[in-house]
């Protein structure tokens, strides 16, 4: 199996934290962000991971190179910015599997296998999305789902703080989702513009330990709990 993993953006909301390193690159609990990747990906059989950069492409590849703990890694450089659909649809030309993983190079999971994903997949599924709870779903989009699991609603930030299940940025995709794509539109969000029209799209939801480094206050989280593979 394969992997698209997002890590091209310029990360502004981290300020100065990344304005000379990639946030993929950024150190938590003694490893890189990509390194916490590595393992989830390999204990699910990954055996190759298609980084999908941009921003310091050339410092991500003089650290990384195309091997790394074991995994082969290829690179599909996107030469403006695309957005997350855009940079999905440049990595594709490299992806061969069906479905496919593709995750946000800013998250971190601890207390979940991505073989849960694989066990829930099933070929009439377009895509699987991770479907996360947190106590405060303000800062994030909801994600509502139905009794089996098919997305019937993607709402955008809410105003009250409530407990609910949000995007958690990892995604099992049939190569079907290529055709939701904007057609004749280089520079597109998967987000935005593919999920909320693709009809056969499904959550997987957890309680696993997750979250999303892209802003200093979550970083500094992360940096305090996630240690030796897992989120104290």
């Amino acid at each position: 199996m394969q992997v698209i993993i997002l890590c091209g953006g310029l990360a502004t909301r981290l300020g100065d934290i990344s304005k000379k390193r990639p946030k993929i690159l950024l150190e938590v609990g003694g490893r890189t962000v990509l390194d916490w990747q590595l393992d989830l990906l390999r204990e699910a059989g990954i055996k190759e991971t298609i980084l999908a950069s941009g921003h310091l492409h050339d410092l991500l590849y003089e650290q990384v190179g195309d091997y790394r703990q074991g995994m082969h890694i290829c690179y599909a450089k996107e030469n403006k910015k695309l957005g997350t659909g855009g940079a999905i649809a440049n990595a594709m030309k490299y992806i061969h599997t069906s479905p496919f993983f593709v995750l946000n190079g800013d998250i971190l999971l601890s207390g979940f296998s991505l073989q849960e994903m694989l066990r829930c997949f099933h070929e009439q599924m377009t895509g699987l999305l991770l479907s996360v709870r947190v106590d405060d779903i303000r800062p994030y989009g909801e994600i509502v789902s139905d009794s089996n699991g098919k997305i019937t609603d993607f709402r955008e930030k809410q105003s009250i703080c409530r407990p609910g299940y949000i995007n958690g940025g990892v995604y099992l995709l049939n190569q079907k989702i290529a055709d939701a794509f904007p057609k004749q539109q280089e520079v597109f969000s998967i987000e935005r513009n593919v999920f909320p029209s693709v009809p056969n799209l499904y959550a997987l939801e957890t309680d696993a330990n997750w979250i999303d480094i892209g802003v200093p206050k979550r970083l500094a989280y992360a940096r305090r709990h996630f240690q030796n593979g897992v989120c104290r």
